[in-house]
């Protein structure tokens, strides 16, 4: 049988993420998502894009996103971070 071993390196690099969540956050959630961009598009969702330090840190922001009761629609790795401070936009 072939194993595959998987290398845990790229999974400790800080890398940015977009994870996209079905409905509008209020803006006093932007303390509790600190250093993420949010951004409120048109269609209902809520873009959280920015940096994040390692898996560890990713599972807490999802656990986050969870204890809002708000339905997770999609999480990306991003190439470039294109988020600075944690803002609301509209």
């Amino acid at each position: 049988m072939n194993e595959k071993t998987v290398s845990t390196q790229d999974h400790c690099e800080p890398g940015s993420y977009e994870i996209r969540i079905k409905g509008h956050l209020d803006d006093k959630w932007a303390d509790r998502f600190e250093g993420l961009t949010i951004t409120l598009e048109d269609n209902g969702d809520t873009l959280l894009t920015g940096p994040v330090i390692d898996q560890a840190a990713l599972h807490g922001l999802l656990k986050k996103v969870r204890d809002l009761g708000m339905p997770l629609l999609s999480v990306c790795p991003v190439e470039h971070d294109h988020a600075g401070a944690s803002d609301v936009k509209s």
